[in-house]
């Protein structure tokens, strides 16, 4: 057999076994994804919300509100969920406890980091 027809037969294999969709190729499974979402992304948000008071000159701006929350996410590994409670069943104490940390961490950091280059662009 040749190297593409065995290449076709796995990715056929892969596509009829829900492993990734194939243009052509039926697949047998189909799944709602809709319902997963990072539990960070919320927690993020409310925090800066909350917090955004502290920083004039960013709390009154949606833009650099937006841009804090970026730069928290993106210091923080994501945590998928479908419900709320999947957060709190699965992790001990401890590791909601450390999640939190790093998360009020991560925020702390953006709107420092936010405010900094803000004031730069100021200067010109």
């Amino acid at each position: 057999m040749n190297p593409g027809a065995i290449a076709l037969q796995d990715r056929r294999f892969a596509a009829d076994n829900g492993l990734y969709p194939m243009v052509g190729l039926e697949t047998t499974m189909s799944a709602d994804f809709t319902s997963v979402r990072n539990h960070n992304e919320r927690a993020v948000y409310d925090a800066v919300l909350r917090q955004a008071a502290q920083y004039p000159g960013l709390d009154h701006n949606p833009e650099l509100l937006a841009d804090v929350a970026c730069v928290a996410l993106n210091r923080l590994p994501p945590r998928y969920i479908r419900h709320e409670v999947d957060f709190v069943f699965y992790l001990s104490e401890r590791e909601r406890g450390d999640s939190e940390r790093q998360l009020q961490d991560s925020v702390e950091y953006a709107f420092g980091f936010v405010q900094a280059r803000t004031a730069m662009r100021a200067r010109g």
